[in-house]
């Protein structure tokens, strides 16, 4: 099996030529003169040349050290450049950030937040990649992701930017059609939507304020894989869904459809963004994360 090249030999040999010293080398590098003495030794023994010839005054490249002593300093720079490069991409913002977002509320939500995003932040591009399913993030290449929902245990880390609390709702056309349920176990007789993207999509999970739980599996003849495609059906009176404010709030707030189950609730969502674990975010990371977190929590102050 081909070993890989020396390149920390290689890069310490490039500063002794560069430097003409041993300890000239060690002194920039931060490392001992013992440690750049072996890694030379090393390079040559691994090359079957001697590098240098050395005296106590004088150190002069050898025919095969003048060889590649060039292509050493190369190697080096390349590798300066390369870093300096990243620790420019990590300080500053810039670049491509890939951000996955459920698709109404990335529409509706987060769209409208991205021009201004992007005049204060002039060199971050925005990748927005809209679909309710979950995206796995690092096996997808994403930088950040946005989820509505109570967390599953993950090695994604996650920042919590505001609350999204949950309605179970009803047209009153239906209620008057169909009555109105008292108790979550009583929406088994009922037509209910289903949605296919929650956690568990074929249970809808209660609790009173006495602390009372309840758990039922509710029917209907639609289910969606996009929240926002149920409200036509819900608000023609065709049956009952349990749906998060973004998407149902302004239909409540117009009547259009009515809070039933007053006295249950399902347990609070929250909108998150989630990151791939391991060292710090790039700037471009950060500032998008610090802008959504600054104006999801001024919306929540309106």
């Amino acid at each position: 099996m081909a070993r890989l090249p020396d390149f920390e030999a290689l890069a310490i040999f490039a500063k002794v030529v560069e430097l003409r010293s041993f300890a000239g080398a060690a002194g920039e590098l931060a490392l001992s003169k013992a440690t750049v003495s072996k890694a030379v030794g090393r390079l040559e023994e691994r090359l079957g040349a001697r590098l240098f010839n050395r005296t106590s005054r004088r150190l002069a490249l050898t025919d095969a050290g003048q060889k590649l002593a060039e292509r050493a300093a190369r190697l080096l720079a390349d590798g300066e450049a390369a870093e300096n490069e990243a620790l420019a991409q990590s300080a500053v913002p810039r670049g491509l950030v890939k951000l996955a977002v459920p698709m109404s509320f990335g529409v509706k939500n987060v769209a409208p937040l991205l021009p201004e995003f992007l005049k204060a932040y002039p060199e971050v591009s925005i990748d927005l990649h809209l679909s309710d399913a979950t995206v796995d993030l690092i096996g997808e290449g994403f930088d950040a992701g946005l989820r509505i929902a109570r967390l599953p245990d993950s090695s994604l880390i996650a920042r919590r930017l505001c609350a999204m609390p949950r309605f179970t709702v009803a047209a009153a056309s239906y209620l008057k059609r169909h009555g109105r349920p008292t108790h979550p176990m009583q929406l088994a007789q009922h037509q209910c939507f289903g949605y296919a993207y929650l956690s568990n999509p074929n249970i809808w999970h209660y609790t009173n304020a006495a602390g009372e739980q309840a758990s039922v599996r509710p029917g209907g003849r639609l289910r969606v894989n996009n929240g926002e495609a149920v409200m036509p059906a819900l608000i023609a009176g065709l049956g009952i869904a349990d749906l998060p404010d973004f998407i149902v709030g302004e239909a409540i707030a117009s009547g259009e459809v009515e809070v039933i189950l007053k006295g249950w609730k399902q347990p609070e969502g929250a909108v998150h963004l989630v990151t791939p674990p391991g060292g710090p975010r790039p700037a471009r990371v950060e500032v998008l994360a610090e802008f959504l977190a600054r104006q999801f929590a001024k919306g929540k102050k309106k």
